[in-house]
């Protein structure tokens, strides 16, 4: 994500709360630009988890990103 497309969303986020709000086609770039941004920081986040190493007790290293993912949803 660029310093210019960050520009960008928060021009958009000062817009929308001014008397004349956004147009369609600004609230669509909106939407665009926010989800981007999101991708970015999920995959930068993701990134930096996967370079993650846990000494273990016994002085074995486990790499994060071979830990199996768990869904304790319902």
């Amino acid at each position: 994500m660029t310093d210019e497309k960050i520009k960008r969303i928060n021009e958009l986020a000062h817009k929308s709360k001014t008397p004349e709000g956004l147009t369609d086609e600004e609230k669509a770039e909106q939407a665009i630009l926010r989800r981007e941004f999101i991708d970015s920081v999920k995959g930068n986040l993701k990134s930096q988890l996967d370079n993650i190493d846990i000494k273990e007790k016994d002085g074995s290293i486990t790499h994060v990103k071979d830990i199996p993912l768990r869904n304790n949803r319902g």
